[in-house]
């Protein structure tokens, strides 16, 4: 299993557990899934929860949400409007572009020329994105977005992460 951590924060944002799709070169949209679940309970595709853990019959909190949202403890978080989160993402490519540069210079070629085109496109659907960030709220680093699509006559939430913007862990 790969997770994928924001290289700023060092948070985790997603694993590859989940299907996902690059787009541009620059965007990794992960198709999650809306479940609910008993509080703090995590489940990763592919888990074997062992028969110890069979319910009880007890009452417990149930939460619900998207499941990349909750498993990876991803933060719900909000822009005013468009030209406070154009702001805010000037000033995280300047820094994405320097990491670039000291780990993987190859690569800030190709984010500068697919990031205006990919970004242009998911801006213009501002009003209905979602922000997320990781775990430690920090603002400095990645806040990935969230949008619903209707597949299949159904609506799907498809989160967004910055391919550059992270760094791949095995386990």
């Amino acid at each position: 299993m790969r997770i994928y951590k924001d290289i700023i924060t060092g948070d985790e944002m997603f694993s590859d557990t989940y299907r996902m799709k690059l787009v541009d070169e620059v965007i990794y949209e992960v198709t999650g899934t809306l479940i609910q679940r008993k509080a703090g309970d995590i489940q990763l595709d592919g888990a074997n929860p062992s028969a110890e853990e069979a319910d009880e019959g007890t009452d417990e909190a149930v939460e619900s949400g998207v499941d990349v949202v909750l498993n990876h403890r991803l933060c719900e978080t909000g822009f005013s409007d468009k030209k406070s989160y154009t702001a805010y993402l000037k000033d995280y490519m300047k820094k994405l572009i320097e990491k670039l540069q000291e780990k993987n210079p190859d690569q800030v070629d190709v984010f500068k020329n697919n990031i205006n085109k990919a970004m242009k496109d998911i801006i213009g659907r501002f009003k209905e994105l979602q922000f997320f960030t990781g775990e430690s709220m920090d603002c400095d680093g990645m806040v990935a977005l969230m949008e619903y699509r209707e597949i299949d006559g159904q609506s799907v939430p498809i989160l967004m992460f910055f391919k550059h913007g992270l760094e791949e862990e095995k386990f």
